[in-house]
């Protein structure tokens, strides 16, 4: 085999310096790298493992104040929802009602 070695040596790849056409980095990261475009504004995409770590983001997210009129609007739309289900089912509101 040593006398043939030098015949049946693999070579070693090339390699090439690739570098997209229209890709200009300006320290936005790799063209490549494959993330959700909303991962950055979110807490819950990181990997934090733990108990405490998942209760700590828990109680960060809920002192986040967030948009009144959404709120309003979430509000309306449950109590719509809520009075369409109760007269689907026939619920009597008159027992609230003193006679």
């Amino acid at each position: 085999m040593g006398m043939f070695s030098k015949f049946t040596k693999l070579r070693k790849n090339k390699s090439f310096n690739y570098s997209p056409r229209y890709y200009d980095d300006k320290g936005e990261g790799s063209p490549y790298k494959l993330e959700h475009r909303f991962d950055k504004f979110r807490s819950t995409a990181h990997t934090t493992r733990g108990l405490k770590n998942k209760i700590n983001n828990a109680v960060d997210d809920m002192k986040v104040v967030g948009d009144r009129n959404l709120k309003i609007r979430m509000l309306v739309i449950i109590a719509v929802l809520v009075l369409i289900f109760l007269y689907i089912i026939d619920f009597e509101l008159s027992i609230f009602f003193p006679k």
